[in-house]
């Protein structure tokens, strides 16, 4: 995923933290905010310590995440930022288990629709 495609400074994650609204899964929280100036959505990703110990293992987790997110960019809402914040529940996840389990949190939120869906691999 290319990094305009992604919520990096402090004050974009905060938008979207005080003016945005959120949903929840047992394993992922995820806030949406409507952003008029955007071409495409972009996206925060936050894995903390509780979930990984090292950072080996928080980047593992992280890729999945923007490997699920790329193989499903066609019908996700361009207009939106989002973040996805991955819970210690998920500590042990697989990719399996990941994509399940953030396509139920984005679909809760409405950032995506499963009518939608692009199939699954």
């Amino acid at each position: 995923m290319r990094k305009s495609y992604r919520v990096k400074s402090e004050k974009d994650f905060q938008k979207v933290f005080e003016h945005g609204t959120s949903v929840a899964n047992r394993a992922f929280v995820v806030y949406k905010l409507e952003a008029k100036q955007n071409h495409h959505f972009r996206v925060g990703i936050s894995v903390g310590k509780k979930v990984g110990h090292t950072a080996v293992a928080r980047n593992r987790l992280k890729r999945y995440i923007r490997a699920v997110l790329t193989d499903h960019k066609a019908v996700i809402n361009p207009k939106l930022d989002f973040l996805v914040i991955m819970r210690p529940y998920a500590r042990n996840f697989d990719m399996p288990a990941v994509r399940q389990n953030l396509l139920h949190a984005l679909e809760l939120g409405q950032v995506i629709t499963l009518t939608n869906k692009v199939e699954e691999k």
